[in-house]
């Protein structure tokens, strides 16, 4: 997940940035409202998906029933204010007394499981999957002769140098950016305290560091360095909070090269399983929230927030329990653990499952199908983050992917890429993959304020925060239609989707500008109020027959 997610995450001060700079002369960006997500284009001039809209007329008086959505992730805060009324829970089984009451193959699962823990702990930071390929390869190939390799395993061996290169390459690429953010994080933070000793504050502002007079060249430079830091945050935003985020992406680098890019590193004998059986089952702990369960947290407020509380956010299902299902690290999630991960969640109830993660390897993908076509049968809607990269994934490969390895592919599944509040050039988020063929929508992804762990709330970005909305839409259609099939709630929630005609998008990445409709199969933005009236007609046809 970190090489594809917590990466936009943590680059999402420039991403965000970026888009409010783009914005900004149509838009008063402190007047975007937290909850822009939910609200209606028509009326409220933000392109969110219309849930409040479709809350006070559509659903407004309406029966409905409760919808397990299952949220595979880094864990979750269940003990947060806006969460805990809205955890799944397991009653089949009886809290902490080390039985399997439920005989589910699983001890005390009482809100979910935990496939990358052990008896003795937790997986926190893992490796990169190329990372683990180039260390498999390397123990074949490293001082071999080329030319004495046996014809078969010639293509092997262009394999091991294509992942070298790639490896070398991204290493050093990621250690230079660690050194630009903890560079950058030092300078501002020196000249930020500095100027706070000399006019005596404990809070920075533009104002008094506009007012800071001083002939020492030193205390100058110091001045402009963070007046120019102010012009671009903007007057209304605070310094220490930039500080706060360049200190994350700076720590957030180091890890990836302490880690994700470690070849030394293998944390997998915390969990104790035998990792060379892709089939087995079982292991794991039940520690749901795990070491650092803010990115899973963040998710499933954006779903499943207590609507009702009066308190924090709102999510978008009004009648759902989250099954936290923690299969990922920060780190390249493990096939094995994703394949258990999708078993768990649909053997044990889920109709929904939300995968904000993604890779660009799968070396056990054929494990990974097997669970998948097992969700197919059961009837079970996933939902999948389409990636962080500003890469088109009609080329470029993203792993779990509904296309089998057999060139079939997982009827019931939304790929989803990230989009922005507001209907002009800057419409799609600047960091989200994007593919005619292989990414289906596009949902609000672009400072969404959700939950974190410790009752705290935060705006983050990235396609890992569309793929909730969509998620979550999807659950209130279970919710309110049961008669509809996963595989009819997926086809809604596509022909539903709000069109914009002819309109032109910064394409992710660069690279000019292109029609929004060709970024996605449906070339549309999901919308709940729309996906309502299709749904109250669909089922009505059902009813008649």
């Amino acid at each position: 997940m970190a090489s594809r997610v917590i990466k936009c995450l943590f680059l999402s001060i420039f991403c965000s940035l970026a888009v409010l700079q783009a914005h900004s002369q149509q838009y008063d960006s402190t007047a975007i409202p937290k909850d822009w997500h939910l609200k209606d284009p028509e009326t409220d001039h933000v392109q969110g998906i219309s849930a409040e809209k479709a809350y006070q007329t559509l659903l407004k008086g309406q029966p409905s029933r409760t919808v397990i959505v299952a949220i595979i992730d880094s864990g979750i805060d269940i003990d947060h204010e806006d969460l805990r009324s809205v955890i799944w829970t397991n009653e089949g089984e009886i809290p902490d007394n080390g039985i399997d009451d439920d005989n589910n193959g699983y001890i005390d699962d009482v809100h979910g499981w935990n496939f990358i823990g052990g008896k003795d702990g937790n997986v926190n930071q893992d490796t990169d999957e190329l990372t683990r390929t180039y260390v498999k390869l390397k123990k074949q190939f490293e001082g071999v002769d080329e030319k004495k390799i046996p014809k078969k395993e010639r293509e092997a061996y262009q394999d091991y140098l294509k992942v070298k290169g790639k490896f070398e390459k991204l290493l050093a690429k990621n250690k230079e950016q660690y050194e630009l953010y903890h560079g950058l994080y030092q300078n501002v933070r020196a000249s930020v305290d500095t100027l706070k000793a000399l006019l005596m504050t404990d809070t920075l502002s533009q104002e008094l560091v506009q007012g800071f007079e001083s002939s020492e060249p030193n205390l100058l430079f110091a001045k402009g360095f963070v007046l120019n830091i102010y012009r671009n945050i903007g007057p209304d935003n605070s310094m220490e909070e930039f500080l706060s985020q360049l200190k994350e992406a700076a720590d957030h680098f180091q890890q990836v090269v302490d880690y994700g890019y470690n070849e030394n590193f293998d944390p997998r004998p915390i969990v104790g399983d035998n990792f060379s059986d892709p089939y087995e089952k079982g292991y794991g702990n039940n520690d749901v929230k795990g070491p650092d369960p803010m990115h899973g947290t963040h998710v499933a407020g954006i779903i499943a927030a207590d609507r009702n509380n009066g308190i924090g956010i709102k999510g978008i299902a009004d009648n759902v329990k989250v099954m936290s299902v923690r299969a990922v690290p920060n780190g390249d999630e493990r096939d094995k653990d994703v394949a258990n991960a999708i078993l768990y969640a649909v053997d044990n109830g889920a109709q929904v499952i939300n995968m904000s993660f993604g890779k660009s390897l799968s070396p056990r993908k054929e494990v990974v199908d097997k669970a998948v076509k097992y969700a197919m049968q059961k009837g079970v809607l996933l939902v999948q983050a389409a990636g962080n990269e500003s890469e088109n994934t009609d080329v470029e490969k993203n792993f779990p992917t509904r296309y089998y390895l057999d060139g079939s592919e997982a009827k019931a599944w939304l790929e989803v890429g990230a989009s922005s509040w507001g209907a002009d050039k800057d419409l799609v988020g600047s960091f989200s993959n994007y593919g005619k063929k292989s990414v289906d929508l596009f949902a609000p992804g672009v400072k969404i304020y959700s939950t974190l762990p410790h009752n705290e709330y935060k705006e983050m970005d990235g396609t890992s925060m569309a793929s909730p909305v969509a998620a979550g839409v999807a659950a209130v259609i279970m919710s309110y239609f049961p008669r509809l099939s996963a595989l009819e709630v997926r086809e809604i929630i596509r022909q539903s989707t709000r069109k914009f005609d002819h309109l032109k998008t910064t394409l992710p990445g660069g690279g000019g500008e292109v029609e929004f409709s060709e970024l996605s199969s449906t070339g549309g933005l999901v919308n709940l109020y729309e996906a309502i009236k299709l749904a109250q007609e669909t089922q009505n046809k059902k009813l008649v027959k």
